[in-house]
């Protein structure tokens, strides 16, 4: 439609709104109404009808596109990942790798490559709420000059199985119990605690599963993982083992329990909305690209396999070195064909970039073309425009469903001496630039008996859960003991619980008497291991509290301002200015969406009604009411658990001197989170108050 259109609107016989192009004036093409087929429509609010109250007539074709296409809108979600969100953006590089690597989007400084990222939760179908308590997938997608590269990660560093061929088993043990339906988008229940109490393996993802990393509170603030060792290959053909970090420039933020949980009520887009929303007021999301590289000498002298996928490489063992960031910048256009339909594969890689032995890797990389294939229908999904390389693509896989690309000549088969009667040949092999394969170690070291047999490399499977747990905060550590305890108090199964428990014995034997006291059972003997447990080095890298990527500003952050009747004009002002400055959004919410009259005679729009926006929805908050307006909401239950929401989440909580009724009533107790309408809220502002927490919940 053009821009200046203006459309006439009547109505028909039965009332019906008709919003049609003028009969006057220019019928541009583009304004008019039109069939898949280019038919221009006359009448889009009524069937076809033998007379006004008749039968509809078969020949309607009008109507019969517009429901078959309609019948057929929604593609199959993703058995995993279903529920996602998404942006466009671009990758710049730091530097000059070409010491490491002959990939094209590393060879330069300041060199940009376009992105298409995507971030969702695992468990949880297309419908679900975007704050449970999952792991979050991270995908990006390069559209290099070479062809596209798709890291595809999670925001922990590990995973829950070692082999593939398990996986079928692990996700069908966190979905839905296949008999009742239930529970959606949640691990608390039988089927996956059996699956994970007879796969200890898995104990070091459960370590992260149930720290504040699977609660986060935004997109904006979830660190990524390549989860694989991956090999870089220079010119010369050399290879390094390479590990990806993504980290977040505004820092990890992770939510409270409880606050997560009513956020899912309050708003279940809210990392959506959240995303949206930084990148439509220009607070573009960014990350900082980091690599772990090391040789096969260092790989060898670790105390564990670099191959095993439920083991890490801590930052004090070997630092992250940054090689570019990733900003974030534009919202997709139309979700369904650019979030819904873009497909991710681990087998899409450049020359400079290679695999591993990783056998969940491996095993990655057959499955995620299969699902893309069954879910996009066909298998020239990578046609799609979210999915196309931006660079020319030529071979001669031609026709398929859904072929969108008109193919000249005769040539669909090589070799083949076609030009030599003046006809198009087609493209070629190249071993001078194309893709290959690096043979890895000595043949004689990587060949053997066919076997199914995991290396005995990958047997410690507590050593590095035990390390992760104790790396902790001391709330951190906490706050693992009450997510086991929430979780195996939803287990109906006896011994299940005590299998379970069994197993965090070998984590940590305080740790599994915390849990087995939060549950009400005695602790049970330790389960067998495979080898002998380690203790090693401490990483207080993986802490949140206290960690280096824990904020110390409000930059893109979201503060409540609380006003009514009344407020102070002036201060509202003050505190506004503050927090804007600090590079924050100041949120005005009102008991009435029309906004507050101040004291100055003033009505200050809100851009919130108090019962649309609990202070779940905010990063901090400010409680800015005169003695009128605290009068009126001592008698409203949303304010009062505004208050006391922000005060049980750790929030900071500046107030003005007349709210102090308010304060009282929602249970707020002084500490160096809650502060007047000064300064000093600011940087109360940038962290949680961890020492509140105490007072406030029950932890284990």
């Amino acid at each position: 439609m053009t821009d200046d259109t203006q459309f006439d609107t009547n109505f028909g016989n039965g009332g019906e709104t008709h919003q049609r192009v003028p009969e006057q004036g220019d019928h541009a093409r583009a304004d008019h109404l039109t069939t898949n087929q280019g038919i221009r429509v006359s009448d889009n609010q009524n069937q076809l009808k033998a007379g006004a109250r008749g039968p509809v007539l078969l020949e309607d074709f009008v109507l019969r596109e517009k429901i078959f296409h309609f019948d057929h809108e929604r593609i199959p979600e993703r058995i995993v990942h279903a529920r996602g969100s998404a942006a466009h953006g671009y990758f710049e590089s730091y530097e000059d790798l070409s010491d490491l690597t002959k990939a094209g989007l590393f060879s330069a400084k300041g060199k940009k490559t376009p992105v298409f990222t995507r971030f969702s939760t695992v468990a949880g179908g297309a419908g679900s709420v975007d704050t449970p308590r999952d792991v979050r997938g991270f995908a990006v997608k390069f559209y290099t000059e070479e062809g596209n590269w798709d890291l595809v990660g999670n925001n922990i560093p590990v995973f829950f199985i070692q082999d593939a061929i398990k996986f079928p088993d692990l996700v069908h043990s966190v979905k839905m119990e296949a008999d009742r339906g239930y529970p959606q988008a949640a691990s608390a229940h039988d089927t996956f605690w059996d699956f994970i109490s007879l796969m200890p393996e898995s104990m070091h993802m459960i370590m992260w599963a149930m720290s504040d990393r699977t609660i986060p509170r935004s997109l904006r603030t979830m660190q990524g993982f390549g989860v694989h060792t991956f090999r870089m290959v220079n010119a010369q053909g050399k290879s390094t083992f390479v590990k990806f970090h993504w980290k977040p420039k505004q820092g990890v933020q992770s939510t409270c329990w409880d606050e997560a949980v009513k956020i899912a009520g309050a708003d279940p887009d809210f990392h959506r909305r959240d995303l949206f929303e930084a990148i439509d007021r220009g607070d573009f999301p960014e990350w900082e690209l980091g690599i772990q590289a090391f040789d096969e000498e260092f790989a060898d002298s670790l105390p564990y396999d670099v191959l095993d996928p439920t083991k890490i490489i801590p930052e004090e063992v070997l630092p992250v070195r940054p090689i570019g960031r990733m900003v974030l910048d534009r919202y997709p256009d139309n979700f369904f064909a650019e979030t819904e339909q873009v497909a991710y594969c681990p087998g899409n890689i450049v020359p400079g970039l290679d695999f591993t032995n990783d056998p969940l890797l491996q095993g990655r990389l057959f499955s995620y073309l299969d699902t893309q294939k069954s879910r996009l229908g066909t298998a020239n999904f990578h046609q799609l425009p979210i999915n196309a390389p931006k660079c020319p693509v030529m071979n001669f896989q031609r026709d398929g469903q859904m072929q969108m690309n008109v193919p000249k000549g005769r040539a669909n088969y090589e070799p083949n001496s076609l030009d030599m009667a003046g006809e198009v040949t087609g493209p070629r092999e190249c071993p001078v630039t194309g893709f290959e394969t690096h043979p890895g170690r000595a043949a004689e070291q990587e060949q053997g008996d066919k076997l199914r047999l995991r290396p005995e490399s990958f047997a410690d499977h507590y050593s590095q859960a035990r390390m992760f747990y104790r790396s902790l905060a001391e709330a951190e550590q906490a706050h693992v003991a009450f997510a086991l305890v929430f979780e195996l108090s939803k287990v109906g199964l006896e011994h299940i619980r005590e299998r379970t428990v069994a197993n965090l014995v070998n984590v940590d034997p305080e740790l599994a008497q915390r849990v087995a006291d939060g549950i009400g059972m005695p602790v049970p003997a330790a389960s067998k291991t495979a080898a002998e447990v380690q203790d090693l080095d401490l990483s207080p890298a993986l802490r949140i509290i206290d960690g280096p990527l824990e904020p110390q500003d409000i930059v893109g952050r979201s503060i409540a301002i609380l006003v009514a009747d009344g407020s102070d004009a002036a201060a509202i002002a003050k505190m506004t200015k503050a927090i804007e400055g600090a590079g924050a959004r100041a949120v005005i919410v009102a008991p009435k969406v029309g906004g507050a009259k101040l004291s100055d005679g003033s009505l200050l729009k809100a851009d919130a009604q108090l019962a649309g926006y609990p202070s779940v929805m905010a990063d901090a908050v400010v409680i800015a009411l005169s003695d009128e307006g605290t009068a009126m909401l001592l008698k409203e239950g949303a304010a009062v658990q505004f208050v006391m929401d922000a005060f049980a989440h750790l929030k900071a909580i500046a107030a003005s001197d007349e709210a102090q009724p308010l304060l009282d009533k929602a249970g707020v107790e002084a500490d160096d989170g809650v502060t007047g309408l000064d300064d000093g809220f600011i940087a109360a502002a940038a962290k949680r108050c961890w020492d509140r927490e105490p007072g406030v919940r029950m932890l284990p």
